[in-house]
């Protein structure tokens, strides 16, 4: 490892030559008691930047052993280190010098969910935050003084301010930590306790817009459960570090089954659902979901006009097609509402969801329902599909799938439902007696539409060879252009029907997952939950690393966070070159 003299010289013999001659400052350099290692030189400027290595020695750095004591607490306290090194260089303030990216310091640092990164690494021995740099140009030409500034001086303090344990808000620090081990510490007891979500009593579930994902200012309406649903959990760690006995937490629990929720419009539904869905990751102190808890499998469901559909078998909710078309290896480049619907639904069972979240403003009507009076003018023998709430008990009672549905605006669901909340000025209500009440008095006339039982969802044979990440002279060339879009070799994937991931960096390794799979796991006879399920244990074993196809020993590997196989899956399914095996060999 070289010395910081021997960086500062480096960067001085350089200075003014053309930029390609950064590449000689890749290397280790002792900094004081940082390591800084400079693994990627960008290639101009204007290209994405350099990727360093900012790292102390336990020794120094000095963070107590029992903060990333087990996974949580690792996931945790590493993500709460990238926000205080993002924080570091916010109150240092971004100027550019030189051209380009010249001069910019970034972290991959997350918004309101707390989620495993590459970011930032610990253990016993040592602390490492990776970062990206845009080292100064002028025009194309090297300004060492100014780089020297940046990565022997400023870079750094940078890394001090982030990483030392005594330059650290150490309460604040605690307190995220033990916060996401209280959530996941409920996570855990919902499935015993018959649950499949909880809401904390106190919780701020509004946003402060649209376009925003903080948490709704002195206006928002604190949730408050009623009596009927209040359920509580006794946490690990004190709720509120000034009481250490506040052990206890109350609120809404969400039970197993079927539950609907109901209300007028704008009082707080769909909210209450949004919620839920992206409580299946821990959030930040103060987001005002930390106590909203939902159970790792469950899944949002939604129609996507125009997305492709590959194999999948739809029979059990569109069937008997005109001119007998068979829905049991469905296949479109351009399925509709309800055919889409409908295999989400499927593909998210493949997957093993045990819960199917939905929103009657996302669904396809025709798929959600079919009324009396529909079901006099178009007999049920020219009607394909088996709308959704003559399936809805059936998936629960036959294959123990849950379902929580916002629904507005029919009642027939009142008569498959086993929970119904109403939502009035954002607080929940428990109607359930009532609305068993009205469907006894007001009985439908409609009539169940199921012609056979429910199918067991089969499992598919993804086809290795139907995947290249391959574009132009490059092998492997993944880019994720935006959450909701990803470009895997030469196809373009647009995923924004997966409302729950949650971060740019999540579909980034979404993308390498599927690379993965596809060069270690997708072996002849290995359905698509058997590969997910080896994509899972070697991200459990081996880091969000391995996602890195370039990996050479140590280096920064890009920046990935943590995606639930749900949406790898998903992800696969929507990639239009996709193949099934037929199994006809």
């Amino acid at each position: 490892m070289s010395s910081v003299e021997e960086l500062r010289r480096r960067l001085r013999r350089i200075d003014g030559r053309g930029y390609k001659a950064y590449k000689e400052i890749r290397g280790s350099y002792e900094i004081g008691d940082l390591e800084l290692h400079v693994d990627h030189v960008q290639g101009d400027p204007f290209a994405a930047p350099s990727l360093v290595r900012a790292r102390f020695a336990q020794k120094w750095a000095s963070i107590p052993l029992e903060l990333f004591a087990g996974p949580v607490r690792r996931i945790a306290l590493t993500d709460f280190l990238a926000r205080e090194v993002a924080a570091s260089i916010h109150r240092r303030g971004q100027r550019q010098r030189g051209s380009g990216k010249s001069g910019l310091i970034s972290i991959d640092a997350g918004g309101q969910e707390v989620l495993e990164r590459t970011a930032v690494v610990i253990d016993q021995e040592r602390v490492e935050a990776r970062l990206q740099i845009g080292l100064p140009a002028a025009g194309r030409r090297v300004l060492g003084g100014e780089a020297e500034a940046l990565l022997c001086d400023e870079l750094p303090r940078i890394a001090e301010e982030g990483l030392l344990w005594e330059r650290l808000p150490r309460d604040r620090a605690t307190r995220f930590v033990l916060g996401a081990e209280n959530q996941e510490r409920i996570r855990e007891q919902l499935a015993p306790r018959g649950l499949v979500a909880f809401v904390a009593d106190g919780s701020v579930l509004p946003r402060e817009s649209g376009a925003s994902d903080q948490p709704m200012g002195e206006r928002a309406v604190r949730l408050r459960a009623p009596e009927t649903l209040r359920v509580s959990f006794e946490l690990a760690n004190p709720i509120d570090s000034r009481d250490p006995e506040s052990h206890q937490v109350s609120g809404l629990g969400i039970p197993q089954g079927v539950t609907l929720i109901v209300g007028g419009g704008y009082h707080g539904k769909s909210t209450l659902l949004r919620a839920l869905e992206r409580s299946v990751h821990p959030h930040v102190p103060d987001d005002g979901r930390e106590l909203v808890v939902t159970e790792s499998g469950a899944v949002k469901i939604r129609a996507e006009d125009g997305r492709r559909v590959e194999a999948c078998d739809i029979s059990s909710f569109i069937d008997d097609l005109p001119q007998g078309r068979s829905t049991e290896r469905f296949a479109s480049d351009d399925a509709s509402g309800s055919t889409s619907q409908a295999a989400n639904i499927v593909e998210a069972l493949e997957l093993g969801a045990t819960t199917l979240l939905l929103d009657e403003d996302t669904s396809a009507t025709n798929f959600m329902v079919r009324d009396a009076r529909m079901q006099s003018l178009v007999h049920r023998d020219h009607e394909p599909i088996t709308p959704f709430v003559d399936r809805v008990r059936e998936l629960h009672q036959r294959l123990g799938i849950s379902t929580v549905l916002v629904m507005g605006g029919c009642g027939d669901y009142f008569d498959v439902a086993d929970t119904v909340i109403e939502m009035r000025e954002y607080l929940p209500i428990d109607v359930t007696a009532k609305a068993k009440s009205v469907a006894a008095s007001q009985p439908t006339r409609r009539q169940v539409e199921v012609r056979r039982p429910l199918a067991a969802v089969a499992g598919r044979v993804p086809i290795a060879k139907s995947l290249d990440p391959s574009r132009g002279r490059r092998e492997v060339k993944i880019d994720a252009k935006g959450i909701d879009l990803l470009f895997f070799g030469s196809e373009r994937i647009d995923l924004r029907g997966l409302e729950q991931l949650v971060d740019l960096s999540q579909t980034r390794a979404v993308g390498y997952a599927i690379e993965l799979a596809r060069e270690r796991f997708m072996r002849e006879g290995s359905t698509l939950a058997q590969v997910m399920d080896a994509v899972e244990r070697t991200l459990d074993e081996e880091g969000l690393e391995v996602l890195d196809p370039f990996r050479r020993g140590e280096r920064h590997p890009g920046n990935f966070a943590r995606p639930r196989r749900f949406e790898i899956g998903a992800t696969l399914n929507r990639l239009r070159t996709l193949r099934i095996d037929s199994g006809d060999g």
